[in-house]
C-alpha cells in the first residue's frame, strides 16, 4: 500500500477517489487514464455521485459555461463531504490557477504539466485553509502524455495528439494545452493492441488538432495520413473513427483512404465555425468557405453515405445579419448530417476581444436556435436518405428501460429492444 495521504486527522491509508470530466473527448480519455493510474497507486475508485475522500475535476475552458460548471461542482461536492479534498486540473486550471484557488472548497490546483503527476501530489498533500497551486508557463509544457478511455469496452477514445499551433482569435486552447505534439506511431500501435486485448471493438482517434498529428519532440516526423495507413493494417480492432479534424487538414489522400478502408468509419466531423469568409478571416481560420465546400463535395463523391458533422459558432464579433445569412445559406447548400452549434462567449486574452461590433447576447441566442433547427432538419434528411439501407451497428452495453443503443458506421444512432447477445457486437442493420 502507498503511504497515507495527509488529508485530515484520523483518516485511513486507503483513500477513496472520484473523478469527473468537463469538456471534450480528449479530456474524457485523460480522466479515464488518471483513474487507472490512481487505482494502480492504491486509491479506491468511487462514482462521482458517491461520498469520497478526494474529488478530481478535469476541467475545460472553451466556454464560460465550463467555468461556471466547475464552480457548481465544487459546491455540490462540499454538500456531499465537506471534509473531502477537491483537486482541479485541466484547461481551466492551466489558464486561471489563481482564480480557481480562490473558489471556496478547492484544495489543490494542478496545471497542464502536473496533471499526470497527480498521485505524487496526493501522496504528500496536507489539507490546509489555503489552496495549493502547482502550475507553470504553458511554453514549458512539451511532454506528450498518452491517454485513452475504457468504460463499457464498446468504444474507446484514444489520444494521439495534443496541443495546437494555430492562433484562432476566439480560442484559448493553445494557452491551455501548449504546442502541437504527438505520440509516435509505434507507441500508438502498442496502445491500440493493449486496448484490443480488453475487448474493445471501436477506437475513436482524438486530439486537440488531430489532423496536425506528426510533430514529435518539436519536429514533424510523420503525418495523420501515415498514422491512419498503419492503423488500417491492425487486425485486432474492427472499427476506427476520426474525431474532429480541420477542413484544411483533410487531404484528398485521407478521404481516399477512408473511402476504401475496411476499418475507418464513413464519418467525419469537420469544424466550419462560419460560412462567411469575412468572419472566417476575423476568426483567423486557415481556410475559406470555398475550400470547405470542396472537401464536403469530395467526401460525398467518394463516400456517398458518409455522415458529416459540422461545428458552427454564432454571434462572433462583427457577425451582422448579412454574415449570419451567409452562414445559414451555406449550410443549407452543404450535404451534411448534423450541426454542433456554439454560442460565442468572450474568453480572456483572445484577439477576438478587439473585434467590433459585439453581437448582443439575445441575438446570439436567437441565431443559435435558427441553426439548431437547421441541424434537426439536416439530421432528419440524412436519416431518411439512409432508410432501407443496410449498415453495420455497434451496440452498447447499457440497458435503458429495456432498450439498447448503438451507432451505424456512418453515425446514425439506433435504438432497439435490449438483447444481451448484441452487447459490444457489430450487427448488420436495416436503417
Amino acid at each position: 500500500m502507498f503511504p497515507a495521504v495527509s488529508l485530515s486527522p484520523g483518516m485511513t491509508a486507503e483513500k477513496t477517489i472520484a473523478l469527473h470530466t468537463l469538456g471534450c473527448k480528449l479530456n474524457f480519455s485523460e480522466t479515464s487514464t488518471l483513474g487507472r493510474m490512481l487505482e494502480k497507486e492504491g486509491f479506491i475508485r468511487r462514482d462521482f455521485e458517491e461520498k469520497a475522500d478526494i474529488y478530481v475535476i478535469n476541467t475545460c475552458s472553451v466556454t464560460e459555461n465550463a467555468d461556471k460548471e466547475c464552480r457548481q461542482l465544487v459546491r455540490r461536492i462540499q454538500g456531499q463531504n465537506e471534509e473531502a479534498v477537491i483537486v482541479i486540473t485541466g484547461c481551466y486550471a492551466q489558464l486561471k490557477p489563481n482564480e480557481i484557488a480562490t473558489i471556496p472548497g478547492v484544495d489543490l490546483v494542478l496545471g497542464a504539466a502536473e496533471k499526470f503527476n497527480i498521485a505524487d501530489h496526493l501522496r504528500t498533500y496536507t489539507k490546509s485553509d489555503k489552496a495549493t497551486v502547482c502550475s507553470c508557463d504553458i511554453e514549458d509544457v512539451n511532454n506528450f502524455n498518452a491517454a485513452y478511455s475504457v468504460t463499457d469496452r464498446t468504444r474507446t477514445f484514444l489520444k494521439v495528439q495534443d496541443g495546437c499551433d494555430y492562433t484562432c482569435s476566439f480560442c484559448t486552447i493553445p494557452m491551455a494545452r501548449g504546442k502541437s505534439r504527438s505520440n509516435p506511431i509505434v507507441n500508438v500501435l502498442a496502445q491500440v493492441n493493449e486496448i484490443a486485448d480488453q475487448g474493445v471493438k471501436e477506437i475513436v482517434l482524438t486530439g486537440v488538432n488531430l489532423g496536425d498529428y506528426g510533430i514529435i519532440n518539436g519536429e514533424r516526423l510523420t503525418n495523420f495520413y501515415n498514422l491512419c495507413a498503419e492503423l488500417e493494417q491492425v487486425e485486432k480492432i474492427e472499427r476506427f473513427r476520426i474525431s474532429s479534424i480541420e477542413p484544411n487538414l483533410i487531404t484528398p489522400e485521407l478521404i481516399e483512404l477512408v473511402s476504401v478502408s475496411r476499418k475507418f468509419m464513413p464519418h467525419f466531423h469537420i469544424p466550419l465555425q462560419s460560412g462567411s469568409n469575412t468572419i472566417l478571416g476575423q476568426m483567423r481560420r486557415r481556410y475559406r468557405r470555398e475550400l470547405y465546400a470542396e472537401r464536403i463535395s469530395l467526401i460525398k463523391e467518394k463516400i456517398p453515405d458518409c455522415g458529416i458533422g459540422v461545428d458552427v459558432i454564432v454571434g462572433f464579433p462583427g457577425e451582422g445579419e448579412n454574415e449570419f445569412k451567409e452562414t445559414v445559406d451555406f449550410l443549407h447548400e452543404l450535404e451534411i448530417s448534423y450541426l454542433h452549434v456554439f454560442t460565442y462567449s468572450e474568453r480572456p486574452n483572445t484577439k477576438a476581444l478587439d473585434i467590433k461590433p459585439i453581437v448582443p447576447i439575445h441575438v446570439r441566442n436567437e441565431r443559435n436556435k435558427v441553426l439548431r433547427n437547421l441541424s434537426f432538419m439536416k439530421s432528419q434528411y440524412f436519416k431518411s436518405a439512409q432508410m432501407g439501407k443496410k449498415r453495420k451497428v455497434l451496440f452498447e452495453h447499457e440497458n435503458r428501460n429495456g432498450m439498447m443503443e448503438g451507432y451505424t458506421d456512418n453515425y446514425i444512432r439506433i435504438s432497439t429492444p435490449f438483447r444481451e447477445e448484441w452487447v459490444n457486437e457489430i450487427v448488420e442493420w436495416t436503417v
